[in-house]
């Protein structure tokens, strides 16, 4: 079943019928009135410095996680946690997948769709978090999870994040 994912994802961005497949409402990109002008935060992946958007108003910086349970290898994470009350929104990065077929077998039961013509993956675990993630450049992928009144922040933290080669 992965192989088969793999070879749809590997058709699917390679543009055989990439545009006929609509981007799923939850994960489209949030008109640019819809962000806060804060400081956010940065991560890397080696060379790749991962720029966060500030975070909704009412979050404060709660910490910060370096593992992923969903994950079927372990890998590299590096992420920030964000609360509102008993509501938390983790931003991170996972590092080493290095193409789009070792990144959809990353999650064995999560959807895969595409952000931004890249490829990603969403998922819930058992505790109602909500989680996305797509890999943005070969070996980094972008980590976005929330508790569930604040998953549809995920959506406008996603469209903030901003990547750069560093020098």
């Amino acid at each position: 079943m992965r192989r088969l994912a793999a070879v749809l994802l590997m058709f699917a961005l390679s543009g055989c019928g990439a545009d006929d497949v609509p981007a799923p409402e939850a994960i489209t990109t949030p008109p640019p009135s819809a962000h806060v002008p804060r400081k956010g935060a940065a991560l890397s992946c080696g060379q790749t410095k991962v720029g966060l958007p500030a975070m909704p108003e009412g979050l404060t910086r709660a910490g910060s996680f370096g593992r992923l349970g969903s994950l079927t290898r372990p890998l590299e994470v590096k992420g920030v946690i964000w609360r509102r009350e008993d509501e938390q929104l983790y931003v991170g990065v996972v590092c080493g997948a290095r193409t789009a077929e070792e990144f959809v077998t990353l999650v064995a039961s999560s959807s895969l769709t595409a952000y931004k013509g890249m490829p990603a993956l969403r998922w819930n675990t058992r505790t109602g978090v909500r989680n996305f993630m797509w890999l943005e450049r070969p070996g980094t992928a972008v980590y976005i999870a929330a508790t569930p009144g604040l998953a549809a922040q995920i959506r406008n933290v996603a469209a903030g994040v901003a990547l750069d080669q560093a020098p």
